[in-house]
């Protein structure tokens, strides 16, 4: 038999503060996931326009993603205006998050500062 460390916290890897997801509360990961999620529909919605007004091929991609992005842009809004309140975003991080969705792609770059600035993560009440 293999005797056990005598130590037995040093046998576990210890993650660090704000690396990877380790940190984030699950509304934090729901949050990132919508943000995906509306920016991925966000470039069909692009590809689909590029092919009716440039290429003049199709009209599928807008017709299907115009409907994707649209229903995702309204479930990123709620649940932005849900993550400022339950992780107690201050007014102007809860403002960026809403402008974000606007330009396209925007909603990652900003998912990625607001996990690197562990605000994906619940604050404890002051």
């Amino acid at each position: 038999m293999i005797p056990a460390p005598a130590d037995a916290s040093a046998a576990t890897p210890v993650q660090e503060e704000g690396a990877g997801s380790a940190g984030i509360s699950p509304v934090g990961r729901v949050f990132a996931v919508i943000a995906l999620l509306e920016a991925l529909t966000w470039a069909g919605l692009l590809v689909g326009m590029f092919l009716k007004y440039v290429t003049g091929t199709t009209e599928a991609g807008v017709w299907l993603f115009g409907r994707l992005h649209g229903g995702m842009f309204m479930v990123y809004v709620v649940m932005t205006l849900v993550a400022a309140v339950s992780l107690r975003w201050k007014w102007w991080v809860a403002l960026l998050a809403l402008l974000a969705s606007v330009p396209p792609l925007v909603t990652l770059p900003l998912e990625i500062w607001l996990r690197r600035t562990g605000r994906l993560a619940r604050r404890p009440r002051a």
